[in-house]
């Protein structure tokens, strides 16, 4: 609890009309002094008093497109027998902070608020945790409270319909050179993870496990499946803030477009971030969860050591993020996806556009 601008102004002005009541025989601003003391006193017990109540905030839904509504549920609820009087719940969304203005709640009683959440930046926004203010009639005073859990609500880039790029399946080294063949039936090891119940027993990592304490499992892809790997320019020198967007949009329609297709998909940054899933139903959020929290950074370009299928690389105007022989010798295929000027990549097929509507377009007519 504590006073505000307001009540500082009113007790300021109470104490000349209380000298002027008291040692100037003033009795009309003395009373005047008393009555503005007197305000600010009981609006500090008044707001002083400790809100009772409990409140649960649901967000629906919790992972939404750039642009599209999300809302926050507020759940209130007085569990004690007294009546608790009005207050302003005020919510940190992201960017931004959303108040709510909740009603005084009889004994037993609940009240449902809705508001919406900001969804126009691409992000992971935390939301909460809530305030629980109270003022009085005439803002002399007023009390905060936190209360309640935070909540994350992940707005994803926007995606355009593209069309998915068939083949590219991996390359493998033999004998110092990349070959496009594969044995039959094998399998290549994709990563080690934890045990999660529905395993086979047969792929736990023995040593994997030994060494951190916990079960672990071997991933396994099949080599024969076409692969689909995305590399994202990452750097501030390579784009504008808005273009960057253009650019993180343009990787987000490739990558689901790939998803959807059911190929193994990877996107890269240049960065050095590596996000990779199987292609299978649902898999797309993990991908469009790391585009959410992409952003720039002044980093030296890093390729992790990935090789074969089709590669596209989304960049902007700036220098070419590796060696245009590097990609060309560790993946089957490569495309190059340029926002914003000419980029020229020598063996690579260049699209040149300067927003994602434009390149997925340029994209889909290149596809046939």
């Amino acid at each position: 609890m504590r006073v505000t601008r307001r009540g500082y102004a009113v007790l300021v002005a109470a104490v000349p009309l209380l000298a002027a009541g008291w040692w100037g025989r003033f009795p009309l601003a003395g009373v005047l002094g008393v009555i503005l003391l007197g305000a600010v006193s009981a609006a500090v017990l008044g707001t002083g008093r400790t809100l009772r109540i409990t409140v649960r905030r649901s967000v629906y839904p919790s992972r939404v497109t750039r642009g599209r509504p999300a809302q926050a549920r507020l759940l209130v609820a007085n569990p004690g027998a007294r009546r608790q009087p009005a207050f302003t719940a005020a919510d940190p969304a992201g960017p931004v902070i959303r108040t709510v203005q909740v009603r005084g709640l009889p004994p037993g009683g609940e009240t449902v608020q809705h508001y919406e959440l900001p969804t126009d930046v691409r992000g992971k926004w935390t939301i909460g945790p809530l305030s629980l203010e109270r003022r009085d009639a005439f803002g002399l005073a007023r009390s905060s409270v936190p209360t309640g859990e935070t909540t994350t609500l992940w707005v994803h880039p926007r995606r355009l319909p593209a069309r998915a790029l068939s083949g590219g399946r991996r390359r493998h080294l033999h004998e110092g050179t990349v070959t496009d063949s594969a044995l039959r039936g094998s399998a290549e090891l994709n990563d080690v993870r934890e045990y999660v119940p529905g395993d086979e027993v047969r792929l736990l990592h023995w040593k994997a496990t030994a060494r951190t304490g916990q079960l672990m499992v071997r991933d396994l892809a099949d080599p024969q499946r076409s692969r689909f790997t995305v590399l994202l320019d990452t750097r501030a020198a390579a784009a504008t803030a808005d273009s960057f967007e253009e650019l993180v949009e343009t990787a987000a329609s490739l990558l689901s477009a790939s998803v959807a297709a059911g190929q193994h998909t990877c996107l890269l940054t240049s960065s050095g971030h590596r996000t990779v899933v199987d292609g299978t139903a649902g898999s797309a959020g993990a991908l469009l969860d790391a585009l959410s929290e992409a952003t720039q950074d002044d980093r030296t370009a890093r390729l992790p050591p990935d090789r074969g299928g089709n590669l596209v690389v989304v960049c902007g105007d700036g220098p070419p993020l590796v060696p245009a022989a590097t990609l060309l010798r560790r993946f089957t295929r490569v495309h190059v996806i340029a926002l914003g000027g000419p980029v020229e990549v020598p063996g690579a097929r260049v699209l040149r556009a300067r927003t994602a509507d434009e390149a997925v377009r340029l994209w889909n007519e290149a596809l046939g």
